[in-house]
């Protein structure tokens, strides 16, 4: 919002006019084409006018402009200090090297600010080297749609190396780490990234035709009491998991939650923070794993 709110679609729609009218005078074709590709479509009902009649003096008739510089959108205080907020937390190298240092601004909150409840203290070296560079290899991998040649250590602590054809990198914020997820052959695969310690370009091709066996997912049953919007913030809560609700004749919800096993502890978590609210009903295995977490916060004074 503090971006969007300052300069709209339409400051840069003009703004984009304008930088192309610096170079040449603008045909109502170029014009219009210019409109459309970054505004919505009507836009150019209100826009071309206002520039054509001159109502906004920037464009002239013959499609020149007065301004002699391309447009520039210099950034507010307030998106400096938001800029550097997020340049703190360690996970933005692992998109790129980002220029938010701004001496002249404080950030709006530090990582240190916030307190995150039932999140795992282990999660991934973000500031490693080597994991950088692995991740950013892989995004690449995942984008451009080639295959890697993986060294891993196994839970026992053995070292492995496989060859995988990536399809995504997934977040868990309970747990603080990423995961890769592709196919060996036909087979699909999922590699945590915090195991990785060495990845390459594969030499050997691709191996992801014919039909992927993929690990069944599991579900979870609850029903839901639809107070104090209990029902939006749970569809909002749960909104990267593939889910079915429905009214039962009581007036509550019943909700099927689907996900895969490397997800269940943090399932467990989430369903855990809506209290009272939220029963779960099957299977009686998720149930179990409910009430030993239950046991597990008490004894621990939580």
């Amino acid at each position: 919002m503090i971006f969007s709110e300052l300069y709209s679609a339409y400051y840069n729609t003009v703004a984009a006019v304008l930088a192309e009218a610096v170079r040449h005078p603008l045909t109502d074709s170029e014009l219009r084409e210019i409109i459309e590709q970054h505004a919505f479509r009507e836009s150019a009902l209100s826009i071309i006018p206002a520039l054509k009649e001159e109502r906004w003096q920037l464009i002239r008739a013959d499609g020149t402009t007065p301004i002699q510089r391309k447009p520039d959108m210099p950034l507010t205080m307030l998106q400096r200090r938001w800029l550097k907020s997020i340049a703190m937390d360690l996970r933005i190298r692992l998109f790129g090297d980002f220029g938010f240092d701004f001496p002249e601004a404080e950030p709006l909150f530090r990582p240190e600010d916030i307190l995150v409840f039932d999140k795992y203290s282990d999660g991934d070296p973000y500031g490693d080297e080597t994991y950088i560079a692995n991740f950013r290899l892989i995004l690449d991998a995942v984008r451009r749609k080639y295959p890697l040649r993986i060294e891993m250590t196994s839970g026992k602590g053995e070292l492995l190396s496989v060859s995988i054809f990536p399809e995504s990198l997934e977040y868990s914020e309970k747990d603080d780490k990423f995961r890769l997820t592709g196919t060996e052959g036909q087979y699909a695969s999922t590699i945590n990234l915090g195991r990785i310690v060495g990845c390459r370009l594969a030499k050997e091709p691709a191996k992801c035709g014919g039909r992927v066996v993929r690990t069944r997912q599991r579900r979870v049953v609850f029903q839901l009491v639809d107070e104090r919007n209990a029902l939006e913030r749970v569809l909002m809560h749960f909104a990267h998991f593939r889910k079915q609700a429905e009214k039962t004749e009581d007036g509550r919800y019943r909700i099927t939650v689907y996900y895969d096993k490397e997800d269940e502890m943090e399932l467990v978590i989430r369903v855990l923070s809506f209290g009272p609210l939220i029963r779960v009903t099957e299977p009686q295995r998720f149930v179990g794993l409910i009430r030993q977490r239950l046991i597990e916060q008490k004894s621990c004074g939580l």
